[in-house]
């Protein structure tokens, strides 16, 4: 695009100098027209009053014959003389492929935009008040030499005419009457030309809605990316060179795409004009048509790189027919483009343009260690290397991600100490309130497909024999030394799949499985979803891997810990096949053993029927923990845990008899502690051996068990 300078103004000038030409001319003509009908009528009147010497008048005419033919002894420059190089009109005439009938057209709309003289003018020429802005015809009228040429020039005023096609010009209908020919219609030239010709900044308010234009800005960028730098030249060579050129950005991390694109700008010295999709107030087509090239002309228009991102959002179902409307939009345009999605569309061709796909996953753990420094020192707050790299391996954020999430642990702190405004280096920002963040950040998509435990145990709260501690213990090592295990000591060139951490709590119904999840996930300070199979599966064919592709995309997104629950509902043994339900159910099966192993995450699947689970996916899983039914010492432990410190309670409720003659599970005891103590409390009494021996047989009576009289007796009966 050009650059506006004084020159321009002048131009300009001269342009209007030049219709001034041509109006001269044009009223000395209409004067001797009108000057017949003088004595009869006033101007006024003209317009609105229709008398026979009007029409004998108009009758003499010959067909089509300009109004205001020109003198050939007049001799009027042309509308751009070979002066006008390099100004906002030479601009708009190369880009659009203009000639200087179509800058006369433009000047003819530009007049009365900036001299409301013109007004009045063109109302007189047009011998009609209302008339104060020009039409097809006066336009004809002033520009056109015969009838011939007048008939010929309609062509410039059509769809297809470049002024027309691009949004240059409008055409308006007369409102005055009802279908209106073309020579009726009020030409008005587009603002944004206006502010073009004027060298006025800024966005056209059309756009103001999903986009955004901004100058280059130094520096912006955190990372440096080898793959800009080493395409920088091409890049810029391509910009030179007018080629159209389109540039696919796709992945998930959206704050990358942004960097990278800007820096593109940064690099030609040109803005950068971002487009965001998802911001469109509306997807109907023949409105996204319009939309779509008043964008790019404005592209064209500001000089700079058009960046368009969401496309995502023109590849759902209801907008299936956006997409192939947008590429062919594109095909027209002949510069380089960015468009930005996150997964590629199968059918991405533009006619004409060469592209290149540009991947942005999620960063890497060097990447990620590098944004969480970066934003944490931009408010002043410095954190030891062992939790920034436990952030930076435990969450796999995008850049944008990490930025909220280390501004909402500042607000968090701010709003807990309000009387200071800023945070200082003498302040503190807790690690936890930074996982904390980072947990918000990631699992809002997984919110809606599975249910969110908020871990409420830690590990003096298990009561497992020592093994199985350890195991867990080992559990949580992986996961903690992921990124020393895999990327650092080069592990991940041995294996392409199977990264993640997968793992079975195998037993009876309340020995602590789910108890052991909690824990894991307090340790871990990871978010723990419970994935309800039930709702999973589904009886139509392909339903059940849609639900769990959509559990496991969110779930990487969200950095969270999948527990499946009574995992061999799906996870069980392929059978043979005699039928195609058998087919299928074992196409599911393998379809989730695939996905298993694709996920890099922390799965936990529970199962009280062990031996029900494929042979297969038992060799897939890193753990497999028995959890047994507790004997009597580790039943006095459970007993021991089961009240909270701050309940009222007997100094001795005995619970080694408890523990010796009764065989619960750690579930049916906590069970049992609650209900006792809400006994208590309607009595308005304290926890006691009536309460819980009460308690003891209402759990029984669900467990289809009955306790014999004489244990209950005797039990009471030792507090006497």
């Amino acid at each position: 695009m050009y650059d506006h300078q004084q020159g321009d103004w002048e131009q300009l000038i001269n342009l209007l100098q030049w219709l001034d030409q041509r109006l001269e001319i044009a009223t000395e003509i209409a004067e001797s027209i009108f000057e017949t009908n003088s004595e009869q009528s006033n101007f006024s009147d003209r317009g609105i009053q229709i008398d026979p010497q009007e029409v004998t008048g108009l009758m003499s005419q010959n067909f089509a014959q300009p109004m205001f033919v020109q003198d050939k002894s007049q001799n009027i420059q042309s509308p751009l003389p070979s002066c006008l190089n390099h100004s906002s009109l030479s601009w708009l005439q190369q880009t659009f492929q203009l000639d200087n009938f179509d800058l006369g057209i433009i000047a003819i709309a530009l007049a009365p935009e900036l001299d409301r003289r013109y007004e009045r003018i063109y109302a007189y020429l047009q011998d009609d008040l209302r008339g104060k802005r020009p039409t097809v015809d006066l336009s004809l009228n002033l520009l056109c030499d015969s009838a011939v040429e007048k008939l010929k020039r309609r062509a410039y005023l059509t769809p297809q005419a470049s002024l027309i096609q691009n949004g240059l010009l409008h055409l308006i209908p007369d409102p005055n009457q009802v279908e209106p020919p073309l020579l009726a219609h009020i030409i008005k030239l587009d603002a944004a030309v206006v502010r073009l010709l004027l060298g006025e900044s800024g966005l056209d308010e059309r756009l103001n809605s999903f986009c955004q234009l901004n100058l280059p800005q130094r520096d912006r960028s955190i990372l440096d990316s080898s793959f800009l730098l080493e395409n920088l030249h091409f890049i810029k060579e391509i910009w030179q060179n007018k080629e159209p050129f389109t540039l696919f950005f796709q992945g998930v991390d959206r704050g990358r795409k942004e960097e990278t694109a800007n820096a593109i700008a940064q690099a030609l010295n040109i803005p950068l004009l971002t487009a965001n999709l998802a911001q469109l107030e509306t997807l109907k087509l023949t409105e996204f048509r319009e939309i779509i090239k008043l964008l790019l002309r404005e592209a064209q228009f500001q000089g700079s790189l058009l960046y368009i991102d969401h496309l995502e959002i023109l590849q759902t179902p209801e907008t299936t027919a956006l997409y192939p409307t947008l590429l062919s939009a594109l095909k027209t345009y002949s510069s380089l483009i960015i468009l930005a999605e996150i997964e590629p569309y199968p059918n991405t061709d533009i006619h004409g343009h060469n592209q290149l796909n540009w991947d942005f996953p999620i960063p890497s753990f060097e990447q990620r260690n590098c944004y969480w420094q970066h934003h944490l020192q931009k408010i002043n707050i410095k954190i030891n290397d062992a939790e920034l790299e436990s952030l930076s391996d435990r969450f796999r954020l995008t850049s944008n991600q990490i930025a909220t999430a280390v501004r909402t642990a500042a607000t968090q702190k701010r709003w807990q100490n309000s009387q200071d405004t800023t945070l200082s280096d003498t302040q503190h920002l807790p690690t936890e309130s930074l996982f904390r963040a980072a947990r918000s950040v990631s699992s809002r998509e997984l919110q809606g497909l599975s249910q969110h435990i908020q871990p409420q145990y830690v590990w003096d709260d298990i009561v497992l024999p020592p093994y199985q501690k350890t195991q867990l213990r080992e559990m949580c090592d992986r996961v903690k030394y992921h990124h020393l295990v895999w990327e650092t000591w080069g592990f991940k060139v041995k294996k392409s799949l199977g990264r993640g951490l997968n793992v079975m709590f195998s037993g009876p119904s309340g020995t602590g499985k789910t108890m052991a999840a909690e824990i894991i996930a307090q340790e871990l300070k990871l978010d723990l979803y419970k994935i309800d199979l039930s709702q999973m599966v589904s009886k139509y064919i392909g339903e059940t891997e849609k639900n769990l592709s959509q559990i496991f995309i969110a779930a990487t997104n969200a950095n969270a810990i999948l527990l499946f629950d009574e995992a061999d509902a799906l996870f069980g043994k392929r059978s043979k096949v005699k039928d195609a339900r058998d087919r299928y159910a074992n196409l599911e099966v393998s379809y989730v053993l695939q996905k298993i192993e694709e996920y890099e995450g922390l799965a936990i699947l529970t199962t009280n029927l062990r031996g029900n689970m494929d042979e297969a996916f038992m060799r897939r899983l890193q753990f497999i923990i028995e959890f047994q039914l507790p004997d009597d010492k580790q039943r006095y432990q459970i007993w021991q845990k089961s009240f909270p410190e701050n309940t009222p309670k007997h100094s001795d409720l005995n619970f080694q008899f408890l523990a010796d003659n009764f065989e619960l599970t750690g579930a049916n005891i906590r069970n049992i502690a609650l209900m006792s103590a809400f006994l208590a409390a309607s009595e308005g009494s304290f926890v006691q051996r009536v309460h819980i021996m009460q308690a003891v047989r209402r759990e029984q009576q669900k467990m289809g068990k009955i306790s014999t009289k004489q244990v209950e007796h005797d039990y009471i009966a030792l507090a006497e």
